[in-house]
């Protein structure tokens, strides 16, 4: 959802994997700390929702690429979190995660699925990529990832930003899994959302394969709260291991520093008012009206706002850190 992007290098410039070492100055402690970084693409295909949905693998090929990060030297191998950026592409607040992550002793990696796609965000026109694109792309590297000699197979959550959020969300889902994972023999052990859009329904979306763990601000005028606490409550009431955290005041991006004051994107569309239901065949469609959903349906907005807020910010960063560290184990940087 950011205007302000890392930059990449191009695709045509990668090798199979580029290695080198540098040192990361990590947030929140005063030393730095010695990572070791790889490009490494992997093999994706761009799918339609409905294809993805109806369980296709034949959509067309493109070579997405990502940036692991390694906490430190050595022969061990470590838990791994997996990220995927919003509509505006990766931003300098999943830099600050990677650091943090990198500080607990987790390796990341950034999956850049814009890129390689010709796309440079998707902020004023959701229509360039599918909603689900990330997701294939998440499976594929996790496939490929879990074969590295620094990565433990058994220890890799999937955590994402708005548009990566729903993607790390509905990843979850084991009817999807089994469509387009399975072959891999890979699985994640977590999934994490921040302020993603829960306003979908799709069939045997209440079979989760991992646990779920959703953080969102309730002053998100992007992506309201309100699907996703709905969506926590079914769940949970079937006995998922699902939660969600709501921070009072908070908006959209609220874990991003650079958004200190307020910054308003007045042609991002938001599809906050709208809901979309999965029908026949894979077909999304629009719950109210029933018919093949569209970006040009009257449920489709414009104008946003995205606001960094410290306090909640700073309860989710200790949130996060407390979830990844119970449920991936990680042996701390000295």
């Amino acid at each position: 959802m950011n205007p302000s992007k890392k930059r990449w290098p191009s695709f045509h410039q990668l090798v199979p994997v580029v290695s080198l070492v540098l040192t990361i100055g990590l947030s929140g402690v005063a030393c730095a700390q010695v990572a070791r970084m790889e490009i490494i693409p992997f093999a994706s295909v761009t799918l339609t929702d409905q294809e993805f949905l109806a369980g296709r693998e034949d959509g067309k090929p493109v070579t997405v690429a990502g940036e692991l990060r390694l906490p430190r030297a050595g022969n061990e191998k470590f838990p791994l979190v997996i990220l995927l950026h919003g509509s505006g592409g990766i931003a300098g607040f999943l830099t600050d995660w990677e650091q943090d992550l990198l500080v607990m002793g987790v390796a990341t990696f950034v999956i850049d699925s814009f890129t390689s796609r010709g796309i440079t965000n998707t902020n004023n026109d959701q229509s360039q990529l599918g909603r689900l694109a990330q997701t294939e792309d998440a499976y594929r590297a996790l496939a490929v990832l879990v074969k590295h000699p620094r990565i433990d197979p058994n220890r890799v959550i999937l955590m994402g930003f708005s548009r990566g959020g729903q993607n790390a969300l509905y990843a979850s889902l084991t009817r999807f899994q089994r469509m387009h994972l399975s072959a891999s023999g890979a699985r994640f052990a977590a999934h994490i959302a921040f302020y993603s859009d829960c306003s979908y329904t799709y069939r045997d979306d209440d079979d989760l394969a991992a646990p779920v763990r959703i953080f969102h601000g309730i002053a998100d005028n992007y992506n309201p709260v309100a699907p996703c606490r709905a969506y926590v409550e079914r769940l949970r009431a079937e006995g998922e291991d699902i939660q969600i955290t709501e921070y009072p005041g908070a908006g959209h991006v609220f874990d991003g520093r650079a958004y200190k004051p307020a910054v308003q994107l007045p042609q991002a569309q938001t599809m906050r008012n709208c809901r979309w239901e999965e029908g026949e065949n894979g077909q999304l469609l629009n719950a109210k009206t029933h018919q093949p959903f569209s970006y040009a349906d009257a449920c489709v907005e414009r104008g946003v706002t995205i606001a960094y807020d410290e306090q909640a910010a700073t309860e989710a960063r200790k949130a996060v850190e407390e979830f990844v560290t119970t449920t991936l184990k990680p042996a701390p940087s000295p």
